[in-house]
């Protein structure tokens, strides 16, 4: 194993496969109301908070966007399909949360979406007391890809950030963890792997069955 006194996991796109439910709600909203350039629009949305998701929307299509009306609309889609068919856990995530379990390495959540969301979905998937720490982005002013909520769940789980692997599968994710000074693994999702994200990344890997893989072969 790997040094290292925590993993801090990201949710959407990292734990859960998601961000395709979530981007496939927005983009029948827009086809209802004939709207162009959403797929766009939300790509650059991913691994933000509803705050700065909003900020991104405003920029894309002006101040008076029905953002919250539209937003409510992609929620009730996106629970009604996720209650009907549950959210899809992400190939090898209990694999590595036991791997990491037995090696006795504190784990985290650090996601962007609000606590209480976060929450509801881990207890669902029977995955919450994996975690000793769960943060949501409502809990903080400012998101990713600022260092904030990695730095505030290093702190809560009484880490160096130094010390600590970040797992990430969004570009705001991945420099969020590098400010703050941890070190990210990327293993993309919607978005690959640019220049930017390796040189910021320890290593990219393509699942997280290679990650355990990855700590397991420590150097």
């Amino acid at each position: 194993m790997r040094k290292c006194d925590a993993v801090i996991f990201d949710m959407d796109g990292v734990i859960f496969d998601s961000e395709r439910l979530i981007l496939e709600c927005w983009e029948r909203v827009a086809q209802k109301h004939h709207l162009d350039g959403i797929t766009e629009a939300m790509t650059a949305c991913i691994g933000t908070n509803e705050v700065k998701t909003q900020e991104i929307i405003f920029d894309c299509y002006g101040k008076d966007f029905p953002y919250d009306e539209l937003r409510k609309e992609a929620s009730v889609l996106f629970h009604e399909m996720s209650d009907r068919d549950g959210l899809p856990v992400k190939r090898g995530l209990r694999d590595l949360l036991d791997y990491l379990k037995e090696c006795k390495v504190p784990i985290a959540v650090a996601s962007s979406t609000r606590l209480e969301t976060v929450s509801r979905e881990l207890q669902q998937a029977g995955l919450y007391n994996y975690f000793q720490v769960v943060m949501g982005g409502d809990q903080l002013k400012r998101s990713k890809p600022e260092p904030d909520i990695y730095l505030m769940t290093c702190d809560k789980l009484g880490v160096l950030p130094a010390r600590a692997y970040a797992i990430e599968d969004s570009h705001n994710g991945i420099r969020s963890a590098y400010s703050a000074g941890m070190s990210p693994i990327m293993v993309p999702d919607l978005l690959p792997a640019t220049e930017e994200m390796r040189k910021k990344s320890v290593v990219v890997l393509e699942d997280l069955l290679q990650v355990r893989r990855w700590f397991e072969n420590a150097e």
